[in-house]
């Protein structure tokens, strides 16, 4: 087994990770062509497993490795400029307007098409141009550098939640608008444009209110070779 921890691999196809071995709760999903490595022993229903790309665990059920392949090469982040990042914006907010023309619904752990959680359709739409961020909007807000309510940019992360942490997250737009994946308690159930005013619709009033601040994506992440290992997303909220 200790071959097979330090070995990468590669997804064949969509698979979805768990947050348990038990493989009942969805914590996130790796696309096509993601590497990962094996991390533990297997048990009786699945394998825990890391994403190279954001350092990201999960547990992978054991029927789903017949879509694994050894990775030719081991994953190798790009490093691009918060200038480069910024041209590659306009690509990044049509990768969201596009995934809010198709089908879709809010999705707990989703990062693959039609149906994302918020900080999922973030990952996928800054992935789309080549630069990862953290899975989950918390890490995204810690991630990023933080920007003033009044310095807001096209492709700004718009971060909400508690005083204590963020839960939610959303791209902004333009004019006081921004796009983002929502659930279906508060939200839309699926991607949708709100306001970011307390004089918006029901919708955007209760986002407003749990407004945390604003991050620019200055970097794409370096996955640490140390890191096998981080928390779920047990205390993150589906809204």
């Amino acid at each position: 087994m200790s071959n097979l921890k330090l070995a990468e691999y590669q997804c064949l196809t969509n698979l979805n990770l768990y947050d348990s071995p038990e493989c009942i709760r969805l914590a996130t999903q790796a696309a096509t062509g993601r590497n990962l490595r094996i991390t533990s022993n297997y048990q009786d229903l699945a394998v825990k497993v890391c994403l190279c790309e954001d350092d990201y665990p999960g547990w992978l059920t054991i029927q789903d490795l017949q879509f694994l392949e050894p990775a030719e090469a081991g994953y190798q982040p790009q490093f691009l400029s918060a200038a480069e990042i910024q041209q590659h914006i306009p690509a990044v907010i049509a990768f969201t307007q596009a995934a809010k023309e198709q089908d879709n619904y809010y999705l707990w752990g989703g990062t693959v098409a039609p149906n994302y959680d918020c900080s999922g359709l973030m990952q996928a739409a800054f992935k789309s141009v080549g630069v990862w961020l953290p899975r989950d909007a918390y890490q995204q807000e810690d991630f990023t550098q933080p920007v003033a309510m009044t310095a807001l940019k096209l492709g700004d992360l718009i971060f909400f939640g508690t005083p204590q942490k963020a839960t939610h997250v959303g791209l902004y737009l333009d004019n006081g608008y921004y796009i983002h994946s929502s659930g279906k308690d508060q939200g839309r159930n699926g991607i949708g444009i709100d306001q970011l005013s307390e004089q918006g619709d029901q919708v955007s009033q209760s986002y407003y209110k749990q407004l945390r601040g604003a991050g620019r994506v200055v970097k794409s992440y370096v996955p640490d070779p140390r890191l096998l290992y981080s928390r779920f997303r047990s205390n993150e909220v589906q809204n």
